[in-house]
């Protein structure tokens, strides 16, 4: 990872980190909404007390909203199976679960982007990263009569980001659409606001094609944007893209999916327009190649029909727990995910992680233990 992206994760204020919640409704195939009130767990970022009742275990995470629907969905299914293991997830992004997960606030964190050597040197206890998801960053529009499919060339997606091409009738979009009639309309650019896994996988890609943009705004959790209105998390994001006509950000595709947005065909490193399927998504996730301890990406995969903008969801635990029940619990939920969970993911927008990955987190849960720091 480049120093510029390191720094780049410093960026975030933590402080405004205060989320926009997903009701708990989202994990059963509902769009959330973005307006509705706090979800009756984790609803202050602060870790909540042990319970009193020993036969009774509680577990506190936050992190990325990329993995929101999924995780919901696990925590409330496992929860109906073990009545006495609760687990309370809070989608507050990629960089405040970092910080929480490094603070020690939390039980787990989760992140998009792996944690750095430096991170991992700060946590006393241990940390692994376990991938737990795999999905797609969708690129989403609002624009009358125009569907799914409008197709954004490698160079062209950056140039939009980057406020250079202003309108959707511009010759460089409709050259790329001779089909699909363009109105005169300015393009309203949004992105988000909060330090955000999503923007990191979305920043690396147009990094990788655009030297421009690699030189001018970079990648990782938090960017300096070069036009756009910033908004808070992914149902941030899919709101104003529903309610804006004009309008084009950026989202994990499992919210595309459930609320039904415009989504582009971007053209990747193979000259071939891709939307994100779960075919081509998963034909992308096989090409990132994980190190022993697990983190990896690939920015911009080669394969042939992959779409290009693809990435794990890691799940941040810690090599060691005071109390051994927590320890066990979250192996268990993890492996409970990993396994039989991976089947709701399709339903929902992801896709299953291949079986070597699985194999190799399943072997990273078993390592975690209990302990006295």
């Amino acid at each position: 990872m480049s120093l510029k992206s390191v720094a780049s994760r410093r960026k975030f204020l933590l402080m405004s980190a205060v989320p926009i919640a997903i009701a708990l409704k989202a994990c059963q195939g509902n769009p959330p909404d973005p307006k509705a009130p706090q979800a009756t767990e984790g609803t202050t970022p602060a870790k909540p007390s042990a319970t009193v009742d020993s036969a009774q275990v509680s577990l506190y995470g936050a992190g990325a909203t990329f993995p929101s629907f999924l995780y919901l969905r696990w925590f409330k299914d496992y929860n109906k199976q073990n009545p006495n293991i609760q687990i309370s997830y809070q989608p507050v992004g990629s960089a405040a679960g970092i910080q929480q997960f490094l603070s020690g606030t939390v039980d787990f964190g989760a992140s998009e982007l792996a944690l750095t050597d430096q991170e991992l040197a700060q946590v006393t206890r241990g940390a692994a990263m376990i991938p737990t998801a795999a999905g797609s960053v969708a690129v989403v529009y609002n624009i009358a009569g125009v569907q799914s499919g409008l197709k954004l060339s490698r160079k062209v997606l950056p140039e939009i980001f980057l406020g250079k091409i202003k309108k959707w009738n511009d010759p460089a979009i409709a050259s790329l659409n001779p089909n699909v009639t363009l109105p005169d309309l300015p393009i309203t650019v949004i992105h988000r606001s909060d330090g955000s896994g999503t923007t990191a996988a979305f920043t690396a890609h147009l990094s990788a094609t655009s030297p421009e943009w690699k030189s001018e705004v970079g990648t990782g959790l938090n960017v300096s944007w070069k036009t756009g209105t910033g908004i808070k998390d992914n149902a941030g994001i899919s709101a104003q893209v529903q309610q804006g006509e004009g309008v084009i950000g950026y989202v994990e595709y499992a919210f595309a999916k459930q609320l039904k947005l415009a989504t582009a065909a971007l053209e990747n490193k193979s000259g071939q327009f891709a939307l994100p399927t779960e075919d081509a998504t998963a034909k992308a996730i096989a090409t990132i190649k994980l190190s022993e301890d697990l983190r990896g990406s690939n920015a911009d995969p080669d394969a042939t029909d992959a779409y290009p903008i693809v990435t794990y969801s890691w799940v941040l635990a810690y090599q060691q727990y005071d109390d051994p029940k927590q320890s066990q619990a979250l192996k268990d939920v993890l492996k409970w995910g990993l396994t039989q969970g991976q089947a709701m993911g399709l339903e929902l927008g992801y896709v299953p992680l291949p079986e070597a990955i699985v194999k190799k987190a399943i072997a990273a849960l078993d390592k975690i233990g209990s302990g006295k720091k």
